[in-house]
């Protein structure tokens, strides 16, 4: 079956404009996916931080070997009198910089030496 000359090409001009938008829908998952992990270790890093607080250790360092170094860039650790750890950290974007910052709290029963 002979196509007119007309329709010739019409599936390379399609793609060439569906393309951005592939890509742009592809970047927003692997953002959401970049986030997600944030999330994960923030909650990694502030259980880390809490044990190293109840045996007595600074909490910072613990939270620091949890993390990849991306994410060490901004880590904020805050350990309050009352007891317990608030691990702060930015979420990198997929393009350069950061969106937003997570937080994740934890807590552990100080331990006797």
């Amino acid at each position: 079956m002979r196509t007119s000359g007309g329709e010739r090409g019409q599936a390379t001009v399609e793609f060439v404009a569906v393309l951005p938008l592939v890509t742009v829908v592809g970047f927003a998952v692997w953002q959401a996916a970049v986030a997600g992990q944030a999330m994960w270790l923030a909650g990694a890093a502030a259980r880390a931080a809490a044990r190293a607080q109840a045996i007595g250790a600074a909490p910072e360092p613990a939270a620091r070997r949890v993390l990849p170094p991306r994410l060490e860039d901004g880590l904020r650790v805050r350990a309050p009198e009352g007891g317990g750890v608030t691990v702060t950290l930015r979420i990198p974007s997929v393009v350069g910089g950061s969106l937003a910052s997570t937080s994740a709290r934890a807590r552990f029963v100080p331990q006797a030496p």
